[in-house]
């Protein structure tokens, strides 16, 4: 039978899914299949949580790995608890050597230079040793059997698999340090995989099994960590032994605000997740009767940009932070920020958003514990370097340094940079509602904004809210519009002084996960309809 996988030329009406056992949401059916084995097992929305994060490094490489950085929200026994497993910059980095290679005053995005410490092996030993009622091992299980057996290509990871190994292919073939990333990544003849392949990821298995029977240790302290150091050292790199040993994952307090009486809460920095607390708790001094208004809009746009411009200011490793970020999400900061918003479109002095990878999932069980969390490689693939004999492939986080001493993220030994992933939580009265996120880059708080504001201010059940159509803010008075938007209102919008694009695709808009806890106790999901989505229940 012949047909492409991609092409969808009616709307796809997609409705809320409903469990009181358990639910899993992700961008993957089988990691989604994967969450739901361990609840069966067993397992709590810990357990779950993680044995979907480890598959989804398996079944979504394109995105997340191995090698990247979690951040999570758990909701367990009625408290709220918030995870930052990103990784520091090397502490053996040469800041003034890398100025002197930059290309245009940037950090390079591509081999070992950006590379930093990766903190999701420790985050998913962290979360089962502190919540879990299973062994890392245990969790581990169902994405070994993937990467051991081998799994087939959806339609969008195919298309992203495609869209990689050409970058890579025009950008890094031939450079030694890469040919790992070829050996794992691609077909013994160099091509991509796509829509249908089988593919295996045996060194992949290898690596999660000494993570499970080493609670992640070989990762940090042992086998893992000497390979990373040798192969570091040999092409040029920075990262040592002694990063990943002194390596930790950091217990944090989540930051929220009130949103017309639901409180909407993020990790805090170097997260990005106050950016959408921002612009929420400017947009809660104003009234928007409709969704489809040019005012509603407006002010959205406007609050957004506001956001970015202080968020991309301020935010980086919090201990290198010269404000407390909490005065960023004062109710006043808000007020008066509101009050600068006119009829007119204003131009943000921000850097362009750059496009990345990243993998969103949320879980629950039956006795109320939900998890809200994401785990990124960054730049689709990170960074082109594979650990090898082990398949890990090492993010590019580091890439988001500026390069600029007076920027507050500025590159130094040692340092948290500004990070994209966010994941998301919603309560109310002390309650809990439920995770929800939306991954991609710098849509992500765009993408949190929007989700939230559809369901509380315009009454959308969480499968409306994920599906209606998406702005994205570009640059300076610059935002792309999902091809279905509304027409008559980009006019309007181009009217106030907004430059507005309506985009050929929706891939760049974000993919999201939401469940919503009913005060029955009965489980709501809602899953993306701009990738392949899943949820998993019973």
């Amino acid at each position: 039978m012949n047909f492409d996988p991609l092409f969808q030329n009616y709307p796809s009406n997609r409705y809320l899914v409903t469990a009181n056992n358990g639910m899993v949401a992700t961008g993957s059916n089988l990691a989604s299949a994967a969450g739901l084995e361990i609840l069966k097992r067993g397992g709590n929305a810990v357990d779950a949580a993680v044995a979907t994060a480890a598959a989804l490094t398996v079944v979504e490489p394109t995105a997340n790995g191995i090698g990247g950085d979690t951040f999570a929200i758990v909701w367990l026994n009625n408290e709220m608890y918030g995870l930052n497993a990103s990784g520091y910059s090397p502490k053996s980095i040469d800041v003034e050597e890398i100025k002197s290679k930059a290309i245009d005053g940037k950090m390079p995005k591509y081999g070992w230079t950006p590379v930093t410490v990766p903190g999701a092996p420790k985050a998913w030993a962290s979360l089962i040793e502190r919540f879990g009622k299973l062994s890392l091992k245990e969790v581990l299980e169902p994405a070994i059997y993937y990467a051991e057996h081998g799994y087939p290509i959806s339609p969008m990871l195919g298309k992203m698999f495609q869209n990689g190994t050409k970058k890579f292919t025009e950008n890094l073939k031939g450079q030694s340090e890469f040919d790992e990333w070829f050996k794992t990544f691609t077909k013994s003849d160099g091509g991509a995989y796509g829509f249908g392949d089988i593919i295996k990821l045996p060194n992949h298995a290898k690596t999660l099994r000494l993570i499970g029977e080493t609670n992640a240790d070989a990762l940090y302290q042992g086998e893992i960590a000497k390979q990373i150091d040798r192969q570091s050292k040999r092409d040029g790199g920075y990262i040592r032994y002694e990063d990943l040993a002194s390596y930790d994952v950091s217990w944090v307090k989540p930051i929220g605000v009130n949103y017309r009486g639901y409180d909407v809460w993020e990790i805090p920095p170097n997260g990005q997740g106050i950016v959408a607390l921002m612009a929420l708790n400017i947009l809660s001094n104003g009234s928007f009767k409709t969704r489809e208004d040019v005012d509603t809009y407006h002010k959205q746009f406007e609050a957004m940009k506001m956001a970015f411009a202080d968020g991309m200011n301020y935010v980086t490793d919090p201990e290198h932070m010269t404000i407390d970020y909490h005065d960023l999400i004062k109710q006043e900061y808000g007020k008066t920020r509101f009050t600068e918003i006119g009829d007119e479109a204003l131009t943000p002095k921000v850097s362009n958003p750059p496009k990345s990878g990243t993998v969103y999932l949320c879980t629950a069980d039956k006795d109320g514990n939900m998890v809200s969390y994401i785990q990124s490689n960054y730049m689709g693939f990170g960074s082109g370097i594979v650990i090898e004999g082990y398949g890990v492939a090492m993010q590019n986080r580091g890439a988001d340094f500026s390069l600029d001493e007076k920027h507050y993220n500025y590159l130094k030994p040692h340092k948290k940079t500004y990070h994209t992933i966010i994941p998301g939580f919603l309560t109310k009265d002390g309650k809990a509602i439920g995770p929800f996120g939306v991954m991609g880059g710098y849509m992500q708080p765009q993408g949190h904004v929007q989700v939230v504001t559809n369901m509380i201010d315009f009454h959308m059940n969480p499968q409306m809210a994920l599906d209606a159509p998406r702005w994205q803010w570009v640059k300076d008075k610059k935002f792309m519009v999902e091809p279905e938007f509304n027409k008559a209102i980009v006019e309007q919008l181009i009217a106030k002084g907004h430059e507005i694009e309506i985009a050929t695709s929706r891939v760049s808009f974000g993919r999201g996960q939401i469940i919503i806890k009913l005060d029955n106790g009965v489980l709501v999901g809602a899953c993306e309809s701009r990738t392949d989505s899943n949820i998993a229940c019973f």
